[in-house]
């Protein structure tokens, strides 16, 4: 936990350094796309205050670029060379754009088999307000949780504080009282997806200055304020998995993931109409949904292909044909969905605000199904236009790059954030894991 502990400090320190030299590059390592943005920093050493890059006030995108991932599966690096190449690719196309040379680069990505923990800890102030050092002490108080061999914690937030008697702090530093208490949630992932990526990274003579679950930061462009206040889901239906994060007063409060996403559905109908992979994506694209009526028996379409038998590449499917393969993976991937936030309890949150984004999420009809299996509440999401982002990049699909430039610019306070004593680092009796949402709001 140590080593952990210091690695996201010396990664938190490289962004700094990397901000006050006034660019930094955002890479989004997903399954079907990887995408990069350049941003600037027009106000270098001013990006950590208050604003949001939303209005404009510290950051804007100075280059961006797409290219087709390759060496991904699940959201997780498969293939070192070939994704290394891929990273390349995004990365220079993004830096010529730009017209500069980027070095540090902030990370996402879907996979890992993320797992939510909640965990609280308590402790007597030393003197008659919060201090610095106090929040240090209250962090280092939490009880870890058995998170298991092979498993690292990838955000861990302070959700909420509780003073005395007064709960729902932000930030108590300042406050006058006795006996500080507080709420953190962890997101935890698997450890050789993490050790990958960086080496990947490394690979492509790039230094890694923070790391990213795409659930988390998709949600954070995605979601407006009020749905980050009250209570929201946000399902970021990727290639190759779907991310769930839950957010509540502004903090993620749980995240998972579905090892399920667009590409599987890709897969099912070229599997179904035995035509290529990529005859699959556009036929998909150009005319798949999940709710057929009594038109789409008569709308005929073109399978097209090249194999060489004419009779195979003149073939016609109805689009009702269509929908009856993509709909059972589209209701699976929605059910276990239903999994995750039942799991987490999502039902007792004052607001159950459901919001679709990433680039499965723009299949014709979606939004309806969702809302039948998930819960009424269901709108699709897009990422929050920041300054100097190009009309290509505004769609679903580029939610979690989008959001890490909100992440980047504005990060909430995580552990490392802290100076957490030594002596406590590591050495707190392990308890069972507490949802503190459940018993909190």
């Amino acid at each position: 936990m140590t080593d952990l502990y210091e690695s996201q400090r010396a990664m938190r320190n490289m962004r700094k350094a990397a901000m006050q030299r006034g660019v930094i590059a955002l890479l989004d390592i997903g399954t079907s796309k990887i995408a990069c943005l350049v941003l600037r920093f027009d106000s270098p050493g001013g990006t950590e205050g208050e604003g949001s890059l939303a209005g404009h006030a510290a950051a804007r995108v100075i280059g961006a670029a797409t290219t087709r991932s390759r060496g991904v599966r699940f959201g997780e690096i498969d293939a070192m060379a070939e994704t290394e190449r891929a990273i390349r690719t995004a990365v220079q196309a993004a830096q010529k754009m730009a017209n500069t040379r980027v070095d540090h680069v902030i990370a996402c990505f879907s996979g890992a088999q993320p797992r939510s923990y909640g965990i609280e800890g308590a402790i007597e102030l030393q003197g008659d307000q919060v201090s610095e050092s106090d929040v240090g002490r209250v962090l280092a108080a939490c009880d870890m949780p058995p998170i298991g061999h092979g498993r690292e914690v990838l955000h861990a937030q302070p959700v909420n504080f509780a003073l005395d008697h007064r709960s729902g702090l932000s930030d108590p530093r300042g406050h006058a009282g006795a006996r500080l208490a507080v709420d953190m949630h962890l997101l935890t992932v698997d450890d050789t997806a993490i050790q990958n990526l960086i080496y990947c990274i490394r690979r492509c003579d790039l230094e890694l200055a923070g790391i990213a679950s795409s659930a988390y930061v998709s949600g954070i462009s995605s979601l407006v304020e009020d749905e980050q206040e009250l209570g929201a889901a946000c399902i970021d239906m990727g290639g190759g998995a779907t991310g769930v994060s839950i957010f509540m007063k502004k903090h993620m409060i749980y995240g998972d993931a579905v090892r399920l996403g667009g590409d599987h559905v890709t897969r099912d109908i070229a599997a179904g109409l035995q035509v290529p992979m990529a005859v699959a994506e556009r036929i998909k694209t150009f005319h798949g949904g999940v709710h057929a009526t009594g038109m789409d028996d008569r709308e005929m379409i073109e399978l097209g292909g090249d194999s060489g038998d004419w009779e195979k590449d003149r073939r016609q499917i109805s689009r009702a044909e269509l929908i009856g393969i993509m709909r059972p993976r589209v209701e699976e991937i929605l059910e276990d969905v239903r999994a995750i936030l039942d799991a987490a309890e999502f039902e007792h949150l004052p607001s159950q605000q459901i919001v679709l984004t990433g680039g499965a999420s723009q299949i014709p009809g979606l939004d309806g199904l969702a809302a039948r299996i998930l819960g009424q509440n269901v709108r699709l999401g897009r990422p929050m236009r920041v300054q100097g982002l190009p009309q290509a990049a505004t769609g679903a699909g580029f939610s979690s790059v989008v959001g890490l430039a909100l992440f980047a610019a504005h990060p909430q306070d995580e552990w490392w954030d802290f100076e957490i004593p030594a002596e406590t680092m590591g050495g707190r009796s392990i308890r069972r894991a507490i949802r503190w949402f459940r018993d909190n709001w």
